[in-house]
């Protein structure tokens, strides 16, 4: 197990009665200290950080009349996730400044902020509980069908229909959102209890991340007759490599209780960005107006389910909250909740991200079609989500036909052209892998059909395999529109460019 005497910056200290001058020269010496101890021999007397030092315009001072006098200690045998623990327990305050390590009582170094949140707790590996796995996929199967849902509702809204069909068509729309969101919540509350929580991290400018924030809850705040306030505190131009889904998950949910909390006011969410030596450090705020919560209450702010008290709390609020805080730690941040002076609650949340170019952020994907009109076959042995995927090519303009299994698919190729395929891995009598290496296997120019996967397995190592069989790409299900389209051009334009070379 990682500890202390491991991860301390074993920085030579102060000496008691240095003078203000000799610590900045210090700091100036060691542009990566951002922390120093004051000692009394071996003796630990306090912590000086960098920025006291440097706005310190008398330099005669004594560094013990700057210092913090009880600064957070961590015995060298301690793991750094475990003292990290303790101070969110006890001591919340005490994560955004510094910390000394001691060895029986004795200075051995020095710790910063980014340490406590680069810090990752060992799980054992997840158990395959027969239970948990048949849940998981019922889970899958639901989910899928609720995007069906949420397909056939679209279209229909853009039908000419009667004012009170499209109230009920917006009706059953906002429920399967809300299951939706349920579900998928306790899905990735799931995996994450698991250890196997995913993330996919990409370039992302953070200042336009927090405009989604605000246009995404703005007007349900308004809605509600209240008023969402949000704010970012940094450099516009800091990008950071994150999973921008994941960290807006955090941010829905944390507004989301707080409107269901609020009944009049405000609801502040900020996003604070601080660099460091070791990265980005993000802090995300949710401050509502909410009244007072007992103490018993806010200590089990982030249990899912059964945790609350006040049935009004919700479902979707317990388990949104629980897997905000389970998404926090697991990129290595720490999250807690303080009642606000008179009433209210604000969650507090950090974690440390590397910087990335501003340049580098993906531009959002628009929706348009490819660059020519494509004969796309849709093979999969779930009608749901063979609708799914033809809305999907009708949306960018393409045409499109079916097929239930790999057998089927097979014949179609050898009877009529398609410039690409959308194959299902899981299917009966011949599944996707089977297909793919049977149509490659083909004389002529239908063995060089693009082939994209459709499949809720998008693991490494199933996606290596995908790609080894012959397929062009994957999408992952449930699909998303802008990963498909992407997918869609990339496959064709690679196609278009093999046939103008041959």
């Amino acid at each position: 197990m990682d500890t202390f005497s491991t991860f301390a910056d074993r920085r030579a200290p102060l000496p008691a009665g240095t003078r203000c001058a000799t610590a900045a020269a210090r700091f100036a010496a060691e542009p990566q200290a951002l922390v120093l101890a004051v000692v009394d021999g071996e003796r630990p007397l306090g912590l000086v950080t960098r920025d006291v030092i440097l706005s310190q315009t008398d330099g005669d001072r004594p560094v013990e009349a700057v210092m913090d006098a009880s600064p957070a200690i961590a015995e060298a045998g301690m793991s750094p996730w475990g003292f990290r623990e303790h101070l969110l327990a006890t001591r919340p305050d005490a994560l955004g400044r510094g910390f000394i390590v001691v060895q029986d009582g004795r200075y051995l170094g020095v710790g910063t902020p980014a340490v406590l949140l680069s810090a990752r707790r060992v799980r054992p590996a997840p158990q395959r509980d027969p239970g948990a796995m048949l849940v998981q996929r019922m889970s899958g199967e639901i989910l899928r069908h609720l995007d069906g849902v949420a397909d056939f509702t679209a279209r229909l809204a853009r039908q000419n229909l009667s004012p009170d069909a499209q109230a009920c068509v917006r009706a059953i729309s906002e429920t399967g959102e809300e299951l939706t969101a349920l579900m998928r919540r306790a899905v990735d509350l799931h995996e994450a209890d698991l250890g196997v929580l995913s993330f996919n991290t990409h370039p992302c400018q953070l200042q336009p991340f927090m405009d989604t924030v605000d246009a995404r809850w703005k007007a349900r705040a308004a809605a509600s007759g209240l008023t969402l306030l949000t704010a970012y505190d940094g450099d516009p131009e800091d990008a950071a490599q994150i999973d921008e889904a994941r960290l807006l998950q955090v941010f829905d949910a944390l507004i989301y209780r707080a409107l269901n909390e609020t009944r009049r006011g405000a609801i502040e969410a900020t996003l604070k960005v601080r660099p460091t030596a070791d990265g980005l450090i993000l802090e995300g705020r949710v401050r509502d107006a909410g009244s007072e919560m007992t103490p018993q209450r806010l200590a089990r702010i982030f249990e899912p389910i059964a945790a609350s008290e006040d049935p009004s709390d919700g479902l979707s609020v317990s388990l949104g909250m629980a897997l905000a805080s389970r998404i926090t730690t697991s990129a290595g941040g720490v999250i807690h909740a303080e009642s606000n002076p008179g009433a209210g609650v604000t969650v507090v949340f950090e974690f440390i991200a590397r910087p990335a170019r501003a340049a580098d952020s993906a531009a959002p994907v628009e929706a348009a079609g490819p660059d020519h009109a494509a004969h796309i076959l849709i093979v999969d042995d779930n009608a749901t989500n063979r609708m799914v995927a033809e809305a999907l090519c009708e949306m960018f303009d393409c045409t499109s036909e079916q097929a239930v299994d790999g057998l089927e698919a097979l014949a179609a190729v050898q009877a009529r052209r398609f410039d690409l395929i959308l194959m299902d891995i899981k299917m009966p009598r011949m599944d996707g892998v089977a297909a793919t290496r049977a149509i490659r296997a083909l004389p002529g120019q239908v063995s060089r059909t693009p082939i994209i996967a459709l499949t809720a397995n998008a693991d490494p190592e199933d996606v290596r395999s995908y790609l080894e069989a012959g397929m062009n790409d994957v999408v992952e299900k449930p699909i998303k529109a802008e990963r498909m389209l992407a997918a869609l051009q990339s496959a064709l334009d690679a196609a278009d460019a093999q046939s103008a070379a041959a």
